[in-house]
């Protein structure tokens, strides 16, 4: 589940993504801006438990603290952790900051740490984020392909002190301190009491960040935190927030406008709108996601590389960002987020241009398509003028006589007929990867364990895993860079999926508010700037 709030939820652009934390430094000295909450509109909220969470990212980013953070020139600074070190980017130590507390007043430990990874990681347990542990080793013990687990705990982790553990991965991993970043919101901690009974904990939860919550959660009522008092790091320029739950970005894009709403976000489709209701008030954020068009690579409709690059290459991106984007969104030239540190842009060649009689020319090439063509999409997200324009556009310009855009009834029919192989065309895919890196996108994507990689219509390769395997293990994060341009040289020359869009969120806010602090495209909540 968590794999399709990140590969095909998009378009509730409430759901998008926070990669942004707050450093470790100065003690919380209780001072905020205003003493009135703003009000945030969100996503509903599904569970407050982080490990097993995928639709609760806002708030959770709030009242927990991440080990790690990135700064705005993609460097990786401290939060609770004080250090990550190591000698063979494999065995790594994680020293936690002295005096860090969860809202209980208990101290965070590092048995705490070792604790909750090892019940998000075992298998039994379900929880949806386990998976952003799989390269720790034993993970596989703990999640067989077949039979039972052999063990219960990982057995890459160990405790060393109080403040101290030690993390062995099944691979050297040069991006690893990245992972430790707030998107990775499996790798929280929680206190001992929780994991004795989590149904109690939830009512009621107990972070590590510098909000805690007053009065517990609900689906659908507004929630509300506060700073908290004793929190160890960076103190937050609010007092207090309400986090506002809704179904759709209609509903809370009219909220804003009446100023009942301090903060929402949009959908790109909305932009053009946004910029007249709005003016100034409208941030559009390059952010970590990316779209593309996936495939049933079984169908063998599908399943000649020529029919996929013929779809990309009738696809005029740019008409379609102006006319149902308003230019707010980046057409695609690789397979990750142009935001994203050594994107190599342009990497998709001539694939990813418009080129309609070159399209149309290597579609007769791969011997044609007969019958009817289908574009999957979830109905009621606002993508309806979006995929009818992919539709128009490849009926045109490659000489099919009928291609439908085709809406599921709902998230859950959609993300189960993508996830079973059970569409018969192209379907809405979209990777927001959780920590800057490319590491994350194209692993997630493109191996076959990945999270998101029945996007890619489960799409593997041993030469790219090889070359995913050697960039991970490169000397430092600068050479893993070239790694990755390589790996997806690699992908494309098999092109299974059609790159559409690098992502930029957007945000509407009333008056209230004077400065949005942003990290990856996602509002950094504890420093929101409130006017006056």
């Amino acid at each position: 589940m968590h794999s399709k709030a990140r590969l095909v939820a998009v378009g509730s652009a409430v759901a998008a993504l926070a990669l942004a934390g707050c450093s470790a430094g100065q003690a919380n000295d209780g001072g905020g801006d205003s003493a009135d909450p703003i009000r945030y509109a969100v996503e509903q909220p599904d569970s407050m438990i982080p490990g097993n969470q995928f639709s609760s990212y806002v708030i959770l980013e709030t009242i927990f603290a991440p080990l790690t953070q990135v700064d705005e020139d993609g460097e990786v600074s401290f939060v609770a952790a004080e250090s990550v070190e190591s000698d063979d980017a494999q065995t790594w130590t994680i020293t936690l900051r002295d005096g860090w507390t969860f809202h209980d007043g208990e101290p965070v430990t590092a048995q705490d740490y070792v604790d909750t990874w090892n019940y998000a990681a075992y298998g039994p347990n379900a929880w949806v984020n386990g998976p952003q542990l799989a390269n720790v080793a034993g993970y596989a013990d703990l999640n067989p392909a077949e039979g039972e687990p052999t063990a219960t705990e990982l057995a890459g982790l160990s405790v060393v002190d109080d403040r101290t553990f030690t993390v062995e991965l099944s691979a050297p991993d040069r991006q690893y301190p990245l992972q430790l970043g707030i998107g990775q919101t499996g790798l929280y901690p929680l206190p001992s009491e929780a994991l004795d009974d989590l149904a109690a904990w939830e009512e009621a939860p107990v972070g590590n960040g510098p909000f805690e919550l007053t009065d517990g959660w609900s689906e659908s009522d507004p929630i509300e935190a506060v700073a908290y008092d004793d929190y160890a790091g960076d103190a937050p320029t609010l007092d207090a927030v309400t986090f506002v739950p809704y179904l759709d970005t209609a509903t809370a894009y009219t909220d804003a406008l009446a100023g009942d709403i301090d903060i929402a976000a949009i959908a790109a489709g909305q932009a053009v709108q946004a910029r007249n209701d709005f003016g100034d008030s409208v941030y559009e954020l390059d952010a970590p996601g990316v779209d593309f068009l996936g495939f049933t690579l079984s169908d063998p409709r599908f399943s000649d590389v020529r029919v996929r690059q013929a779809i990309s290459m009738a696809i005029d991106r740019e008409a379609i960002n102006d006319a149902v984007f308003g230019g707010s969104q980046v057409p695609a030239t690789s397979l990750t987020a142009p935001s994203m540190p050594g994107d190599p842009e342009g990497v998709c060649g001539e694939y990813c241009e418009f080129d309609p009689d070159a399209a149309k020319a290597l579609l007769e090439e791969a011997g044609g398509f007969d019958g009817e063509m289908k574009v999957h999409f979830v109905a009621n997200w606002g993508q309806e003028d979006y995929f009818e324009a992919i539709a128009n556009q490849l009926r045109q310009n490659l000489g099919i006589e009928a291609v439908i855009a085709s809406p599921s009834a709902d998230f859950a029919a959609f993300t189960d007929a993508v996830q079973n192989g059970e569409t018969d065309g192209p379907f809405r895919a979209r990777w927001g990867a959780l920590y800057p890196s490319q590491q994350n996108t194209l692993t997630a994507v493109f191996t076959a364990t990945g999270e998101g990689n029945f996007g890619a219509g489960g799409y593997s390769s041993p030469e790219v895993d090889e070359l995913l395997r050697q960039a991970n293990a490169a000397d430092t994060l600068e050479d893993s860079l070239a790694g990755y341009v390589a790996a997806q040289e690699r992908i494309l020359q098999d092109f299974p999926t059609v790159p559409m869009f690098g992502n930029r969120y957007l945000y509407v806010t009333s008056d209230r508010i004077a400065e949005l602090h942003t990290n990856a495209g996602a509002i950094d909540v504890p420093k929101i700037a409130v006017a006056g």
